[in-house]
This record gives C-alpha cells, sequence and structure tokens, in this order.
C-alpha cells in the first residue's frame, strides 16, 4: 500500500504543471503521478497547432477570444467559465516560458501568431509543428527535478477508491475519493495508491473510432472510472472530429495536419481538384471544425471517394519548410511531396468535449477529488472546442485545482482501513482473444453509427448492440486475468455506452453534436443485425 499526499493519474500538460506547483509550494508534500504507458505518452505529446493566448491587447483583445470560444462552444459554454479561462490565460502562458518552454518568435523578437478556425485574429503561441511535445519535454525535465515528486510509468489506474471501499460511513450526498487502485504492469500486482487528494488527468477516448488523432492509450479511462464511482458525466455526445488527419487506412493512430495549415492559406478540394468550402460557409477552411468536417464527409459521400485533398502548394515552401517541419518529413514518409502535390485527408475523431462534471476550481461531484483536462466537463468548450483553446484550459483548470487542493490538503484525513480490490478468479490467458475482436467490433459500430453525422436508429441500434457487448463482457472480466487491454475495453464500452446515451437524449442540433431525421435504410439496418447481433 502506497500513501502519498497527492495523487496524479495522467502525464500530460495538466497533471505535470499539477504536480509542478504543488511541489514548489509545498516541498515536504509526497506526490505520484501514474501513467499507463511511458511518462511521455499523453495527448499533450500530439499537440500540433499551440497555445490560444491573447498577449497584445492593441491587435488584439480578450473579448475577441472569449466571443470565438464562444461562437465556437454554439450556445453551451459557460461564459464566466470562458472569461477567466480566456483572461488568466497570459498568466499562465508566461508561466511555461519561465519554466523553459520555447515558443517560435520573429525576427523582430515578439512572439510568432498563428492563425486557425475560427479565430478572428493571430494568437496562436506555437514551436513549430511540435507545440505540444516540447511542452511534455519541457516539463517532464522539470519534474524529474523534485526529490518529492514520483514517477510511476507502467502503472494503470484500475478504479478510483472512494469512500464505499473503506469502513467508513457512506455519506449519500457526496462520496470522497482517496486514491485509487493500479496495476502495476511490470509485476502484475495491483497497488493501493492512497492519497489526500487526487487529480483526474487521464485525457480522451479517441479510440472508440477506427479513425482518430489520439494516441493508443486515449481509451476514456478517467471518465469510466468517475462513472463507476457515481460522479457526474456531462456532454459525452460532443465528440469533436479533426477534419484533416492524413488518409491512411492502415495507420492508427491517424497522423494529424494541423488546422494552422489552413491557417496559413492551404485550401481543401475534392478529387476532382475542386474548391468546395466556399459552398459550405462564408470563412471556407476557416470555418469551425465541426462544419469543416461535415462538409468534408458530403463531399466525399456525393462524390462516391475514401477522401479529399489539402493542398498546401499555396503556403510557399520556406514558410511550409521552417512552420510544418514535422508534417513535411511525416507526409514525404508517405510518399507525398506537400511543396507540389496534394494530400489525401479525411476527418478522424480528436477531441471529447464532455467528461466529468467539474466546478470553477476544477472540483468534481466527489469530495477530493479532481479532473483536468479532456477528461472533465468544466463549462469552457461547449458543444465544440475552439482550436487551440484545450492546452490553454489544462493550464488555468490545473491552477484552479492547485490552489484549492493545498487550501484543503491538510483537513483531509484517509480512513484507516481500505478494502482491496476485489478480483474475479483468473482462467488461462487463450480465453482473452475476445479482447481484439470486441475492440474492432466497438470502433465499427462507432464509426458506423455514432459518428460524424447520426439518426435516431442508428443510436438506438448502438445502445442495443453496447449493451450485449457489455453483458457478455463482463462475465468474462470476473473471470479473466487483470491485464492493461482487459480494463481498456471494459473502460471504452462504458464510454461508448455513455456518448450514446447522452446522444439519444440530446434534443437539438449543437455544435459537433448533428443528427438527421430520416432513418436507417432498412436493408442497411437489416445487414448489420444480421451480420453483428
Amino acid at each position: 500500500m502506497f500513501n502519498y499526499d497527492f495523487l496524479i493519474i495522467g502525464s500530460g500538460i495538466a497533471g505535470l504543471s499539477y504536480s509542478l506547483k504543488v511541489a514548489n509550494k509545498l516541498p515536504k508534500a509526497k506526490i505520484a503521478i501514474v501513467t499507463k504507458s511511458d511518462a511521455d505518452e499523453s495527448s499533450t505529446k500530439y499537440a500540433q497547432g499551440g497555445i490560444a493566448v491573447v498577449l497584445d491587447q492593441l491587435s488584439d483583445s480578450f473579448n475577441n477570444h472569449i466571443q470565438d470560444t464562444l461562437i465556437a462552444g454554439d450556445g453551451l459554454s459557460d461564459p464566466e467559465v470562458v472569461d477567466f479561462v480566456i483572461k488568466e490565460g497570459p498568466l499562465r502562458f508566461k508561466e511555461l516560458v519561465r519554466w523553459g518552454v520555447n515558443f517560435d518568435k520573429e525576427n523582430n523578437g515578439h512572439f510568432d501568431l498563428g492563425l486557425e478556425g475560427v479565430h478572428s485574429n493571430n494568437r496562436i503561441l506555437h514551436h513549430k509543428d511540435i507545440t505540444g511535445f516540447e511542452i511534455e519535454q519541457t516539463l517532464l525535465s522539470l519534474v524529474d527535478i523534485h526529490k518529492n515528486i514520483d514517477v510511476f510509468a507502467g502503472h494503470m489506474a484500475i478504479d478510483l477508491i472512494t469512500q464505499h471501499k473503506s469502513k467508513e460511513p457512506s455519506n449519500k450526498e457526496q462520496s470522497h475519493c482517496y486514491g485509487a487502485y493500479i496495476l502495476d504492469q511490470n509485476t502484475n500486482e495491483v497497488k493501493s495508491f492512497l492519497a489526500k487528494t487526487t487529480l483526474l488527468a487521464s485525457g480522451g477516448l479517441g479510440q472508440l473510432y477506427q479513425n482518430t488523432t489520439n494516441p493508443t492509450i486515449s481509451t476514456g479511462d478517467g471518465v469510466a472510472m468517475a462513472y463507476r464511482s457515481k460522479a457526474r458525466i456531462e456532454n459525452m455526445e460532443f465528440i469533436q472530429f479533426h477534419p484533416t488527419a492524413l488518409f491512411d487506412p492502415q495507420s492508427s493512430p491517424s497522423f494529424l495536419i494541423s488546422e494552422a495549415i489552413r491557417g496559413a492559406g492551404a485550401k481543401l478540394r475534392n478529387k476532382s481538384g475542386d474548391l468546395f468550402m466556399h459552398n459550405y460557409h462564408p470563412k471556407a477552411e476557416l470555418a469551425s471544425r465541426d462544419i469543416v468536417s461535415r462538409a468534408i464527409d458530403l463531399e466525399i459521400k456525393r462524390c462516391g471517394d475514401d477522401y479529399v485533398y489539402l493542398d498546401c502548394t499555396t503556403i510557399g515552401s520556406e514558410l511550409f519548410k521552417s512552420h510544418f517541419p514535422n508534417i513535411l518529413q511525416k507526409v514525404r514518409k508517405f510518399g507525398i511531396d506537400p511543396l507540389h502535390e496534394f494530400i489525401p485527408v479525411v476527418p478522424a475523431a480528436h477531441y471529447s468535449c464532455g467528461g466529468v462534471k467539474v466546478n470553477k476550481d476544477g472540483q468534481s461531484s466527489i469530495h477530493n477529488l479532481f479532473v483536468c483536462g479532456e477528461c472533465s466537463c468544466n463549462g469552457l468548450h461547449g458543444a465544440n472546442r475552439l482550436a487551440s483553446n484545450s492546452l490553454l484550459e489544462a493550464l488555468v483548470f490545473s491552477h484552479r485545482s492547485f490552489l484549492k487542493a493545498i487550501k484543503t490538503i491538510d483537513s483531509i484525513q484517509i480512513p484507516n482501513h481500505i478494502d482491496p480490490l476485489e478480483l474475479g478468479q483468473t482462467t488461462s490467458s487463450k480465453k482473452l482473444v475476445f479482447i481484439e475482436k470486441y475492440q474492432k467490433e466497438l470502433k465499427s459500430l462507432m464509426t458506423d453509427f455514432v459518428g460524424l453525422v447520426r439518426t435516431d436508429s442508428r443510436l438506438f441500434i448502438a445502445a442495443e448492440r453496447l449493451e450485449l457487448m457489455h453483458q457478455k463482457s463482463e462475465k468474462i472480466f470476473k473471470h479473466s486475468p487483470l491485464t492493461q487491454e482487459l480494463i481498456e475495453l471494459k473502460n471504452m464500452i462504458i464510454v461508448a455506452q455513455l456518448v450514446v446515451k447522452q446522444s439519444i437524449a440530446r434534443k437539438e442540433n449543437k455544435g459537433v453534436f448533428f443528427r438527421r431525421k430520416e432513418q436507417l435504410a432498412p436493408i442497411e439496418e437489416n445487414n448489420y443485425l444480421i451480420n453483428h447481433l
């Protein structure tokens, strides 16, 4: 049994920045970071575009950024949250700079500011096209210096330790979190990590879909764990698809072609070479991600193609080489020279705008449990995330969570007794062949029936199939060896059910959520039932 003051689940920008602030403020506090893969494997690592911040009130304004965020959120963002996130942004950005994160500058020494869809001004601060990687590496190097931060790579959170796991009286109105049960994948041992306060910063759920820009670790673990602990979960129906992922059916995850490229002047063309975005929105390529993604989807279906093209030849070779070197190198590996050829692209699942409901201090409905980053729902994004607001959100809410956590830490007492995690009898690993089968079926189901465009009949079919998967898999979970793959499948099924359930409950189209009125054609519905049920 491990005892800590602060437990952090996840090693992205939210978890790392939070841990550094706690370590600096409370040098005697014991801090643990657990992550199921390598310490540097997170969604942050793959963030290309940058972080949206207003630094110059003469050429830009907080109000402009606020309005852009509200427009993207399609009426469902919390105006108060949007206001303080945007206004606190410059302070959090300056902390990154003080920590040593390098952001690109112009020849005059001013920060180079990029432009992305729906932004009314250039305000995207970046490090070439690998901003997230630069942030991740810098913060990890600082974490390594602190002796009171222990990093546990290859440790997967199984479930939160809540009040019902202890011998303490249960509070029916609101439970308490005292850490998490963790699977040490090096020894296959389940360990109890006890903590006075826990930060859940485990990332997204893109692996529910066949095409996703998310790393393979993005299986919705945080949301699933919080749901099992009776936390409030909201807005799960809002799955943002990035319009331009490199088309390659053999690659997973899909390689993201940054929106900043369209901000620099790249255009979308169908396979006939014709521009088409002006037919769908006045802002054309710089419309919001939901509009561009659905336009591409419609264009693909209208033309009977598998993809559309991103034309980067309009940017200029020198600008492309200096601003997007990673994209240039990656695309060339696929035999495409973007300086002279078009890049085949398709929409891919990219970001979950919903998650564990938290207040303005990042507190969930469970005492002592804070939630930050993509697995949270704090009111900033509403029905659609504004490009490059996610790193900003993680920084602001991890800071607010830090401030609240250090105020309350001394008043929290961990119960004297915590029950160990009950595990079923293990059987031969041969029975685990169903995991890959179920994962493939789950991804196919979510892609075909709960994707960019949804219908009532498709959602109800998905709900029925997921319930059958849930029932069958639960029986096997109780009699199978505990592995990362098994835990991930369990979480993915639960999170998929939440996405479908909240999609059915959503009565109007908002942001990235779009449901057509027409039903499935009978032949399509019958074929699916015959092949899958």
